[in-house]
């Protein structure tokens, strides 16, 4: 690849050992980019990447509880996150979820991609069209689907 790509990476406690094995997994990647990640999430990285012989530029943020991923939304909104990989942890509550639900509305609504399970970032990760020049992501359109408008067009 070679688009340097600004990447957020945000795990939850109980996903934290997913991100790293992924991390260490995609290493030769990740070197090449700049990495964005939530406090204890962030520090993760950097020991498992550093064990690696991996050094990439890497900005952590607070902690997710402690509004990272709040900071990490505000970047997705001025458009300096690329991508986001994103470990949920589904099966515990969190307590503070509305981030949690911000920082997926806020990649949706800027259209920035968003994986949230390691089969998804890979095949995110080793996608043909960071690249393409030719590529240009459509904008989500956010109106009300016309089916007449459609009909007319498609068939």
């Amino acid at each position: 690849m070679r688009r340097k790509l600004t990447i957020a990476l945000v795990a939850h406690d109980h996903r934290k050992a997913d991100m790293v094995e992924w991390v260490i997994f995609n290493s030769d990647f990740l070197s090449e980019h700049h990495l964005v990640c939530t406090g204890t999430t962030g520090s993760l990285v950097r020991e498992a990447l550093d064990r690696e012989g991996v050094n990439p530029e890497i900005t952590i943020m607070n902690s997710g509880p402690m509004g990272g991923d709040a900071e990490i939304a505000a970047k997705v909104v001025r458009k300096e996150i690329d991508l986001a990989v994103f470990l949920i942890d589904d099966l515990n509550a969190q307590p503070h979820e509305a981030d949690i639900m911000m920082l997926l509305r806020q990649c949706r609504v800027h259209n920035v991609p968003i994986a949230c399970n390691r089969y998804s970032a890979d095949l995110m990760i080793t996608s043909s069209l960071w690249d393409d020049n030719a590529y240009i992501p459509s904008p989500p359109l956010y109106e009300k689907f016309d089916r007449e408008k459609w009909d007319a067009e498609y068939k």
